[in-house]
C-alpha cells in the first residue's frame, strides 16, 4: 500500500475520532454520551418497548452492555423496566418521558454540530462526504 493510501486511512480515523471526541463532550454536559443517545434512539424509533435482547442487537453490543446501559439509564430516569406481558422471563425497556425529552435534547446537540460541519465545509463537499463515507460503510 503506498504512503498516500495510509495517510488517507489515518486522516480518516483522526478525524472521526476529533468529532466523536466533540459530540462526546457537548453530550457530557447534558449528562449523555454517544452510548446513552444510541440506546434512547432504538428506543424512540420502536414501536413497543424493546427486550433487552432486542436492544443488544439493534445497538450491536453484547447483553450484559446494555444491561449496564439500562441500569444507567434508569438511574437517569430515562429508561423504564417493564415485564413482557406475553413472556414473564422477559424483561423490556421502556423509554419515559424524561427519556423522551433527554433524546430531544441530544438530538438537538447532534444538530448543532451538524450545522458547524455544513458550515466548515459548505453544501455540495458535505454532500460528496457523505456519499463517500456512505459507501465506505456499506462495503
Amino acid at each position: 500500500m503506498s504512503g498516500r493510501g495510509c495517510a488517507l486511512t489515518l486522516l480518516l480515523l483522526d478525524a472521526a475520532r476529533a468529532v466523536e471526541a466533540r459530540v462526546e463532550g457537548a453530550l457530557a454536559e447534558e449528562g449523555m454520551s454517544l452510548a446513552k443517545l444510541g440506546a434512547l434512539r432504538h428506543l424512540a424509533l420502536a414501536e413497543e418497548p424493546l427486550t433487552l435482547t432486542q436492544l443488544a442487537e439493534r445497538h450491536c453490543c453484547g447483553r450484559s452492555n446494555v444491561t449496564a446501559l439500562i441500569d444507567r439509564l434508569e438511574a437517569d430516569g430515562y429508561v423504564a423496566r417493564m415485564i413482557d406481558p406475553n413472556d414473564r422471563r422477559n424483561v423490556r425497556a421502556a423509554l419515559t418521558a424524561a427519556g423522551r425529552t433527554a433524546y430531544a435534547r441530544a438530538n438537538a446537540i447532534l444538530a448543532e454540530h451538524e450545522r458547524a460541519i455544513d458550515e466548515r465545509l459548505g453544501q455540495a463537499p458535505r454532500a460528496e462526504l457523505a456519499r463517500g463515507l456512505q459507501t465506505m460503510r456499506e462495503g
